[in-house]
């Protein structure tokens, strides 16, 4: 915070301070994000043995009771204020706020039974290369459907991605295909998220989780396997519903209040990149040249994308 004094002899400066003490605090929510859910992994593979729908409806029903209890007990304030902006609303708004939830969330659920399959089923490689061309995609539906601008540097960028996502999908056909899929099912759900606003972050995740804990439940005696009688099958659901699903997921839909898709779609290069790592180093997995090659451009395209609000930062 900015010293009253300061603010006094100073106010361009702290203006700007604060405009980049605001802008810094998103970055960080998306970068943690990232951080954490790269190393998704950790809590996957120890139980990539039971199937990845039992792995989806656990995950969800657990989700879904700990973000009630949470909302209920801490942010009944927050519910009530949002339920006086929806009721202010015009009905087509309204109308579309509906339809905006209901898509992110289905948008969502699909998005994790994929991403489940291809980790525990494919590769954690394929996994990574998934969210190596979802910024990609992001950025240009942000482009085409937010009309967030950018600049040429940062097309550069956007171009560096591109080529490194070629250089992986070399003789890999099925990776680009599971990966292409994984990565447009999140990219849009991004963009769906911009586009609602007026509405807390938090809970509408709540929301969405509810939407799509309704539509699963029919399915699940149908579809699910034996109840698991491992006790640590529920604490890995528990990790992964807690620390890999509903922080990251909190943490993202904040990054988006302050910074545009195009940049939070940057920042999740940080996800496969650490996936990278840990297939190569944790998991053993077959490392090409290619893949070095590929991912040190990324890394560079990160910078150079991001290098535009660096400076800014740096200036003020």
């Amino acid at each position: 915070m900015v010293p009253s004094k300061v603010r006094e002899q100073f106010p361009t400066f702290a203006a700007n301070y604060t405009i980049a003490m605001r802008f810094s605090k998103y970055y960080a929510a998306g970068i943690t994000a990232f951080l954490i859910w790269g190393f998704f992994s950790f809590g996957l593979r120890p139980i990539n043995h039971y199937p990845s729908l039992d792995i989806l409806f656990y995950r969800l029903f657990f989700c879904v009771p700990i973000m009630l209890i949470i909302t209920l007990a801490f942010r009944r304030k927050t519910i009530s204020e949002t339920r006086e902006t929806v009721k202010a609303m015009a009905k087509p708004e309204k109308t579309k706020l509906l339809w905006l939830t209901l898509g992110s969330a289905l948008l969502l659920v699909s998005n994790w039974f994929i991403f489940i399959y291809v980790m525990n089923h494919i590769s954690v490689n394929a996994a990574s290369f998934a969210y190596l061309v979802c910024p990609i995609l992001t950025t240009v539906l942000a482009y085409l459907i937010l009309r967030e601008k950018l600049t040429p540097l940062q097309w550069f960028a956007v171009g560096l991605s591109a080529v490194a996502c070629g250089l992986l999908s070399y003789n890999n056909f099925m990776s680009i295909l599971y990966s292409l899929i994984v990565a447009a099912t999140y990219a849009l759900y991004l963009i769906i998220q911009k586009k609602i606003v007026g509405v807390d972050k938090f809970l509408l995740l709540n929301v969405q989780l509810v939407i799509i804990a309704i539509i699963l439940a029919p399915f699940y005696p149908y579809y699910s396997g034996p109840v698991p009688q491992e006790i640590s099958f529920y604490g890995y659901i528990g990790i992964i519903a807690v620390l890999f699903t509903i922080i990251p997921l909190f943490l993202n839909l904040y990054a988006l209040k302050g910074i545009s898709s195009s940049s939070v779609g940057i920042l999740l290069y940080i996800n496969p990149i650490i996936g990278f790592v840990l297939a190569a180093v944790y998991y053993n997995e077959p490392i090409t040249l290619f893949q070095v090659m590929a991912y040190s451009l990324i890394l560079i395209s990160i910078v150079v994308f991001n290098s535009k609000g660096f400076i800014k930062k740096k200036t003020v």
